[in-house]
């Protein structure tokens, strides 16, 4: 089905009404993720690494700080802004290979790129027990409270922006600077898979197009 001609006048609309104020929605959540560390964090693995923004906010916190990515230009960004943090490595080897054990694994945006029920395998044969599975996601909207969620999203974003970003940007609509993709499942679909495989997972939509899923392996 074609989009209606409205629909895509409005998303390009509001594209450049949040590229007057940027921010990052994925950057955003790095705050939840150190306040759901485990203590003591020895050692995290960050899976879809990216750029390595989050790896050097964990650098601070944690004893050591692994990020793998399947995007060799990503591996090397990532590699470039963590080069003067020592207890930060970024690894070629694809995650679900590693040996861990690991006190902590995130994704950030990365859990809808992968085969769900293998990675949430690899999560709980890397997590030592106490460790946790933090990480925050996209989600096929289906139901009226998704729907809701989302159109919360389209309102807020601009706000978030100007609080974060105050004055314009002249840059303009951006390309995203890492891979794309969206979403298949909805929320309510991953949330049953996630608990099936992960008893005890707790799975919370936010602002910003995310959700959020943290699980404790006992």
């Amino acid at each position: 089905m074609t989009s209606k001609p409205w629909s895509d006048a409005l998303t390009s609309g509001l594209r450049r009404l949040n590229a007057r104020h940027p921010w990052s929605h994925n950057d955003h959540f790095h705050s939840w993720i150190l306040a759901n560390l485990p203590e003591p964090c020895n050692a995290v693995l960050d899976v879809g690494c990216g750029r390595g923004e989050l790896l050097a906010v964990l650098a601070p916190h944690v004893g050591s700080v692994i990020g793998s990515d399947i995007d060799v230009t990503m591996r090397q960004e990532a590699s470039r802004r963590c080069a003067g943090l020592p207890t930060v490595s970024v690894v070629d080897k694809p995650w679900t290979q590693l040996e861990g054990p690991f006190d902590a694994v995130t994704m950030l945006a990365v859990l809808h790129h992968l085969d769900l029920p293998e990675a949430l395998r690899a999560v709980r044969r890397l997590l030592v027990t106490g460790g946790r599975f933090l990480a925050v996601g996209l989600a096929a909207p289906r139901s009226l409270r998704d729907y809701l969620w989302d159109a919360t999203s389209v309102v807020t974003n601009p706000l978030i922006g100007y609080v974060k970003h105050p004055w314009p940007s002249r840059a303009g609509v951006q390309d995203p600077p890492f891979p794309v993709r969206d979403p298949t499942l909805s929320f309510d679909e991953l949330r049953k898979a996630v608990i099936d495989g992960m008893p005890g997972a707790t799975l919370r939509h936010h602002l910003a197009f995310r959700h959020t899923i943290a699980w404790t392996k006992p």
